[in-house]
C-alpha cells in the first residue's frame, strides 16, 4: 500500500511567516483596522477565509472581503514573495523521501499561485507528487480540507500518511482529517503550543528532520507481521 508524507510549506519549508504576518496587518490597517502584530501572526497558518473573522467584524467583511484578500495578495506578491527563501536542507529531504518510495504531498492554505512559486524556490517542484493549495478547498486550515484532499490524490489511507506543519492550524487540520502530525519550531510557533494542539514529535526544520530521518521514517513505514 502507499505511503506518504504531506507538507505544509509556509514556516515548514521556506521562511515566510513573518512576511506574511506583516503583509496581512499593512492591508489590515489599509482598510482601517488595527491589530497587534502577534495577533496577526498567531493566525498565520490560516487561509484568508479563516484569518480575515477573527479581525474584521462580520458586517464589514461581506462588504470587503474580495478587495482586502486581493490587496494583499498584491501586496505580498510585490513586497514580500520575492525576500523568501527556503530552509536548508529542503531538497535533500525529500529527495531521500522520493529514494526510499514514498510519495510527497503539499497541502497549503497558500493561492495556487503562490504554492507553485514556493515549489520553484525551494526547488521541489520535480519532486511532489500531489499538492493542494486553498484554491481547492472552501474551508482552509484549521478546518481539515486541504488535508483530505491531499490523501485523495495521493491515493492513500489516512494511517498510511504523516504531515509536517509547523503552526498548531496545521496540527488541528491534520487531527480532523485523522492524520497524525510532526511539528517543526521553524515557523516561530511555540513547542508547547504544538503539542497541545496535537504534534506526536517536535524537531527543529528541515535539516533536523533529515538528520533524524529513521525515526520519521519508522512512522510511516508498515508495521512488520507477527509470526
Amino acid at each position: 500500500m502507499q505511503t506518504a508524507f504531506i507538507f505544509d510549506i509556509d514556516g515548514t519549508l521556506i521562511d515566510s511567516v513573518d512576511f506574511h504576518a506583516e503583509a496581512w496587518q499593512r492591508t489590515l490597517a489599509h482598510f482601517g483596522f488595527t491589530v497587534p502584530y502577534p495577533a496577526v501572526r498567531s493566525q498565520i497558518g490560516k487561509g484568508g477565509d479563516q484569518l480575515l473573522p477573527v479581525f474584521v467584524p462580520a458586517d464589514a467583511l461581506a462588504r470587503l472581503q474580495d478587495r482586502i484578500e486581493k490587496y494583499r495578495g498584491e501586496l505580498f506578491a510585490e513586497e514580500y514573495l520575492p525576500r523568501i527563501r527556503p530552509f536548508p536542507r529542503v531538497r535533500d529531504l525529500f529527495l531521500r523521501i522520493r529514494k526510499d518510495g514514498y510519495r510527497i504531498g503539499l497541502a497549503s492554505s497558500a493561492s495556487t499561485e503562490e504554492v507553485t512559486a514556493y515549489k520553484t524556490l525551494a526547488n521541489i517542484a520535480d519532486l511532489i507528487d500531489a499538492e493542494t493549495s486553498s484554491s481547492d478547498v472552501d474551508c482552509s486550515k484549521p478546518c481539515p480540507d486541504v488535508f483530505e484532499v491531499a490523501v485523495r490524490k495521493l491515493s492513500v489511507e489516512p494511517d498510511k500518511a504523516i504531515v509536517i506543519g509547523d503552526t498548531p492550524h496545521d496540527a488541528t487540520a491534520a487531527g480532523r482529517a485523522g492524520l497524525r502530525i510532526v511539528g517543526v519550531l521553524s515557523g516561530g510557533f511555540a513547542e508547547d503550543d504544538l503539542r497541545e494542539a496535537g504534534c506526536i514529535r517536535i524537531y527543529r526544520d528541515p535539516a533536523e528532520l533529515l538528520e533524524d530521518y529513521d525515526e520519521i521514517q519508522a512512522l510511516v513505514r508498515p508495521a512488520p507481521r507477527t509470526p
